[in-house]
């Protein structure tokens, strides 16, 4: 497959050069701006720009895909039919990501651009690829000895895991806004566990050590995961990035599967439900994936996984029609408060990574069309 080009005036091209340098490379001048003190009118004004009303969005449409993954899964797992092959789920989600966005790759670099990808930064994805597959693998193994709340609790460890790696490896700067509405957010996600004790929700569990463990192995992968993938979105295309997670990510997961699962899927009986549970919940993480890389750029992977801290409350909202579940009256406390510290971490501007670009300047960077250049083709 051929690569597409186009004729673009030298000038053209010089200005779609410098808008890609500005965005992967913030000048000195950007800099002395973000140093200087915002008032708090432009602080109350970012809340009302286009880019907070969609980061605000895109941050609840992944927390409903995640609802929706949980949902499923409890489906899945406790119907009439119960089914457990959760290394089989995450693998067709990974083949998917794979064949959609390595198809978008060839048709925009072609075959010898997608080998140049591999043989260039195929390290990198490994790296990231088997991170999100073992964080997956070891989070959802932790439900499997652990109680429902130590696994919450310990789940929310991932939110200062991404802090501490964004300052150390994006060198991004947070100031207190930014850690004051992640300790709101943090002490919603308390009244969230509270609201659950107070419930009976503590499902015990078999061996609460070894599934503690599990968790916070799981959650720190997840925060590696995540601030990884945000650093490699801040300079490859969307695509590009997705796509190789897909290919790296199904034949590690395909390895792992094939030596754990293999005697379960043998006795999975494939009824109708079954089949329609596990589609769902692919397309839930597929359509999530898909939009994770967008709020990674705009915003950063603390902004993300605050978001996710609501899919509690509406897991409960599902859980109201599907499984006769009751709500307290500190469930909306705790909603509001996370709610609330999403909308304090973005009174001061998205923290700026400052890390030193070392997949940006490759040579392949001259070979590729423009539209790749200027970070325009980004999804």
């Amino acid at each position: 497959m051929s690569t597409h080009k186009e004729d673009y005036p030298v000038g053209k091209m010089e200005v779609e050069q410098q808008h890609y340098e500005q965005d992967i490379l913030p000048t000195s001048s950007s800099e002395e701006e973000e140093d200087r003190p915002a008032t708090w009118r432009e602080r109350l004004a970012s809340l009302f720009t286009l880019k907070f009303l969609i980061i605000l969005v895109l941050g609840q449409i992944l927390s409903l895909c995640i609802t929706a993954t949980t949902v499923l899964s409890t489906e899945l797992t406790q119907g009439d039919n119960p089914v457990a092959i959760p290394t089989s789920q995450s693998f067709l989600n990974y083949l998917v990501l794979g064949i959609v966005y390595t198809g978008v790759t060839l048709y925009k670099v072609g075959i010898s651009g997608w080998i140049e990808i591999v043989r260039r930064r195929s390290l990198y994805y490994i790296i990231f690829a088997l991170i999100d597959v073992e964080g997956n693998f070891f989070v959802v193994k932790a439900y499997n000895y652990t109680s429902l709340l130590s696994a919450m609790l310990l789940d929310a460890w991932t939110i200062p895991c991404c802090v501490l790696l964004s300052v150390f490896f994006l060198k991004m700067r947070f100031v207190r806004w930014h850690y004051l509405g992640v300790i709101l957010s943090l002490v919603g996600m308390g009244f969230l566990i509270w609201s659950d004790m107070k419930a009976g929700k503590n499902f015990p569990g078999s061996d609460y050590p070894k599934g503690d463990i599990f968790c916070i192995i799981g959650a720190s992968l997840y925060a590696f995961s995540n601030v990884g993938q945000e650093y490699l979105v801040r300079q490859k295309p969307i695509w590009e990035v997705v796509g190789q997670l897909g290919f790296w990510g199904t034949i590690i997961n395909g390895i792992q599967m094939a030596g754990l699962e293999r005697d379960q899927l043998r006795a999975v009986k494939w009824t109708g439900p079954v089949i329609g549970y596990i589609i769902g919940f692919d397309i839930a993480l597929f359509i999530m994936y898909s939009i994770s890389p967008i709020l990674f750029r705009l915003s950063s992977a603390t902004f993300f996984n605050l978001s996710l801290l609501t899919s509690d409350f509406y897991g409960l909202i599902f859980g109201l029609y599907l499984f006769n579940a009751q709500i307290n009256s500190i469930y909306p406390i705790a909603y509001c408060l996370i709610i609330i510290g999403i909308f304090v971490y973005n009174v001061a501007p998205a923290p700026i990574p400052k890390f030193k670009p070392r997949l940006v300047d490759d040579k392949t960077e001259s070979e590729l069309p423009s539209d790749v250049k200027d970070g325009s083709a980004m999804v």
